[in-house]
């Protein structure tokens, strides 16, 4: 789907939706625990961790949800939208309320 930004720009495409959970006690999920042996620490060293903002960024967005935005540009920096930030989705586009510049980026 093709997002556009407050000012009618387009900005890239989704390349993910996370789900949130507002009333969370915490962000770490619902996790089974560590298992032992050696590849659940090598699959912990190569982990995508997402969202990829601050980590006060990152708790709020755990708990609300969000959008991750592939930028377009070949070295830029994806975006992260809150669910706040979603004005309307029409067809396979969605609108935000926010220009780019107000957004999360990637770090």
């Amino acid at each position: 789907m093709n997002v556009v930004d407050g000012d009618g720009e387009r900005i890239g495409t989704v390349e993910n939706v996370k789900m949130g959970d507002p009333q969370a006690v915490t962000t770490q999920g619902q996790g089974g625990g560590s298992r032992p042996g050696l590849l659940s620490p090598v699959a912990e060293v190569f982990a995508d961790a997402e969202p990829d903002v601050p980590p006060a960024v990152a708790a709020r967005l755990l708990r609300t949800g969000f959008i991750k935005v592939d930028a377009r540009g070949l070295f830029a920096r994806d975006f992260y939208v809150a669910p706040d930030q979603v004005a309307r989705v029409d067809g396979d586009t969605v609108h935000l309320t926010a220009d780019a510049g107000a957004l999360a980026r990637e770090t």
